[in-house]
């Protein structure tokens, strides 16, 4: 199993279009998302305040918006 974070933040309508993104990868790759809201954490509001939506992939690396599911899928394989 694959393991996503997803940081978001509420009325974030580019983090709408992230999560279908993921959904879609989901449906080609075991995946456990996990979603972050940032607005809770000044520090996570500090590091992503400005670039969510933000996916996180197990080994760690990131990738900001703009992204598309063909980024998501190159990250995963």
């Amino acid at each position: 199993m694959i393991r996503i974070i997803l940081y978001t933040t509420a009325g974030c309508h580019l983090c709408e279009l992230a999560e279908a993104l993921l959904l879609q990868a989901k449906q080609q790759h075991p995946l456990t998302i996990t979603y972050t809201e940032i607005g809770d954490d000044d520090d996570l509001v500090a590091r992503y305040g400005t670039t969510i939506p933000v996916i996180e992939f197990d080994n760690g690396s990131q990738i900001n918006w703009p992204f598309e599911l063909d980024d998501i899928l190159a990250k995963i394989n």
